[in-house]
């Protein structure tokens, strides 16, 4: 569990985060969000002592960080950034190992790491261990640069803008890379974003930072149905409203038997992808897969009604 009490960032005559208190829950995605300059970035770079509060406490498993020196606090908590920061002249495997190494884990414990984590990111050990960073694509960076952050199996992800630098459809891909990793090694991860859309997608719970304070916390269903500012109504969108809490359903929650043309939707799917791929196609339905793999429908017709619940 990760506790941030009260903390406070002044520069000056200006305070860039003001008396923030919060709690991330072991095992969660906790999405920072707002707009630039709202004390985010400062926020999220206090858990791991790269910026200094000026007061304040952030305790992480009952254990306050003012206690760590920063050298082994931030060899406990990993730190993924927009456009990865690999080292260049390192190798995948070394890049990944920097950390387990400086901790003094075997060599084949190390590398019996790297091979795991390629294996979790779908890059095969043999074909990528041992290339360069500038051998890859852009969103093959982005992964190791995220394998290397979840090598020393750390308290606690951190997470910068992360995706900010991806192609829309890289940064798809890799928002499903972290969603599924995260749910197979039980990380806690607190992402910072500026993309509400980015932050209901991977969240369990969002935090909407606004001039240096910490304006509301709930899950995303929360912060759409029932904004607590008028800044937060703005971050979600009173157009978007409607679609983002299609993104929260699943699918197959409303799917009915039979078949449909086209390819199935995967598993997992929300009632917004089946909405977008009714309207790309033309059809009153599209083909889903069931939670029990069974094949099934989503139509037009039950997304409406649906819709008008929510």
């Amino acid at each position: 569990m990760i506790e941030i009490d009260r903390i406070t960032k002044v520069y000056g005559s200006t305070t860039a985060v003001d008396a923030v208190s919060m709690t991330a829950e072991t095992g969660t995605i906790t999405a920072i969000v707002g707009t630039s300059g709202s004390g985010k970035t400062t926020l999220l770079r206090m858990i791991n002592r790269l910026v200094e509060p000026t007061s304040g406490e952030v305790r992480i498993n009952g254990e306050s960080t003012e206690a760590i020196a920063p050298h082994l606090l931030r060899r406990r908590i990993g730190y993924a950034i927009q456009g990865h920061g690999l080292f260049p002249h390192h190798t995948v495997a070394r890049n990944i190992g920097a950390v387990p190494e400086l901790l003094g884990w075997p060599r084949e414990k190390i590398r019996s790491r790297v091979d795991e984590l390629l294996t979790l990111f779908s890059m095969e050990p043999e074909a990528f261990r041992d290339r360069y960073p500038a051998d890859l694509s852009g969103g093959q960076q982005q992964r190791v640069g995220v394998a290397r952050a979840l090598a020393s199996r750390p308290d606690l992800l951190l997470m910068d803008e992360p995706f900010g630098a991806l192609d829309p459809i890289i940064r798809a891909r890799a928002q499903e890379d972290l969603r599924r990793i995260q749910r197979a090694l039980g990380s806690t991860i607190l992402l910072v974003t500026h993309d509400m859309d980015e932050a209901i997608r991977l969240a369990d719970r969002i935090a909407v930072m606004d001039a240096g304070r910490l304006v509301q916390l709930g899950t995303p269903a929360e912060i759409i149905a029932r904004p607590a500012t008028g800044f937060v109504a703005d971050m979600v969108g009173e157009a978007d409203r409607p679609l983002r809490l299609l993104s929260l359903i699943p699918a197959a929650e409303i799917a009915e038997p039979g078949p449909a043309e086209g390819e199935a939707l995967p598993a997992g799917s929300s009632l917004r992808d089946a909405l977008s791929a009714c309207l790309a196609s033309g059809r009153e339905a599209v083909a889903v897969t069931t939670d029990d793999g069974a094949p099934g429908r989503v139509t037009l017709d039950a997304i409406r009604r649906r819709g008008e619940l929510v």
